[in-house]
């Protein structure tokens, strides 16, 4: 999740545990911080592996073992400044309040999170909330600041139940986008080996749906709303190696960044008209196969690592279409 959100839960669930008026803005931003701190990974990185920073983001710093350190690493040097309102023990509290909720938001996007590391490296994603919500995180900051400064524990605890009541709204989103896309997969006569629902930028209204069915992906767009609606997408091959790298050896660095890649997104893999392998999950447009991510293969130096490259350009026609499908325009609505 954005790291505004993550601040606003962190502070949210910081004030909404400590009942101490007086002190509660410094309770607040301890919370906000803990509750920031753990994509401070993003800060490992490598110059020579552009792949490193995949395996790293949300991985150690996200998994639930080792909130309590990750608290304790944010507090120590946060408690100098926090000595003259809060004694030792609050400070810690409240940071490991904020720094709780950090790896539990993020695994209700659908990027992938390490909590269960080091016993698993599964990503676990709850697809139930965008990466970025303003109608998630604009209510939660404005309940947190106003805790904060009028000293209401309150609104903290208002600012909680806001949070959990739209990510359960979100989640019950997902289940209803999920029934229509398993629906119109057996009206193609397809049988889904796999499908995946996920909600799209910004909403927990418009879903983009991805499932294979016979080495093909099917990518459509799934708005549920007060009427629910499909909206009819294209279709692309699965990524297979043997055939578009059938000379690249097995042991050869290209050959283990790719698998790399493979597990990062969940085996969601595709060629691209430009010949990039791409990560299929994401893309501006749910309907779209036009990806955000992926990674370029140079079968002339196989010993080297593969490239990285990211999109995230949303032209004026994308967000007319965007806008189109949000509304329902132009999609096929469906009967209960």
């Amino acid at each position: 999740m954005d790291p505004v959100s993550q601040g606003a839960l962190g502070a949210a669930l910081a004030t909404a545990t400590q009942d101490r008026k007086k002190q509660l803005f410094t309770v607040a931003w301890l919370g906000a911080l803990a509750g920031m701190a753990p994509d401070l990974d993003v800060l490992i990185q490598s110059g020579t592996d552009p792949l490193l920073f995949l395996e790293y983001h949300r991985q150690f710093s996200h998994s639930l073992v080792f909130i309590p350190l990750g608290a304790l690493l944010v507090a120590w040097p946060l408690y100098r400044i926090a000595r003259k309102s809060l004694s030792w023990r609050q400070t810690y509290l409240a940071c490991l309040a904020g720094y709780a909720t950090h790896g539990l938001l993020d695994a209700c996007t659908s990027y992938g999170t390490q909590l269960l590391w080091p016993f698993s490296d599964v990503r676990i994603a709850w697809n139930n909330s965008s990466i970025v919500d303003p109608l998630f995180t604009l209510p939660l900051l404005a309940l947190v600041v106003t805790a904060a400064m009028l000293g209401k524990r309150i609104l903290g605890i208002v600012a909680m139940a806001w949070a959990l009541g739209y990510l359960a709204t979100g989640w019950i989103q997902q289940e209803r986008a999920t029934a229509i896309a398993e629906r119109q997969a057996q009206a193609r006569g397809h049988t889904p080996e796999r499908l995946s629902v996920k909600p799209s930028f910004g909403n927990v209204m418009l879903f983009k749906s991805i499932y294979e069915n016979q080495g093909v992906y099917y990518v459509d767009a799934v708005r549920v709303g007060l009427t629910t609606h499909w909206c009819k997408g294209s279709s692309i091959a699965r990524f297979d190696k043997n055939k578009s790298f059938s000379k690249l050896a097995v042991d050869s660095q290209h050959a283990q960044d790719i698998e790399r890649f493979r597990w990062f997104s969940d085996d969601y893999l595709a060629l691209d008209k430009f010949g990039r392998i791409i990560d299929m999950r994401y893309s501006m447009v749910p309907d779209s196969i036009d990806a955000m991510w992926g990674i370029t293969v140079d079968v002339t130096n196989p010993s080297d690592h593969v490239g990285w490259w990211a999109s995230r350009q949303l032209g004026p026609e994308q967000r007319a279409h965007f806008v189109d499908l949000l509304l329902g325009r132009g999609c096929q609505e469906v009967s209960k």
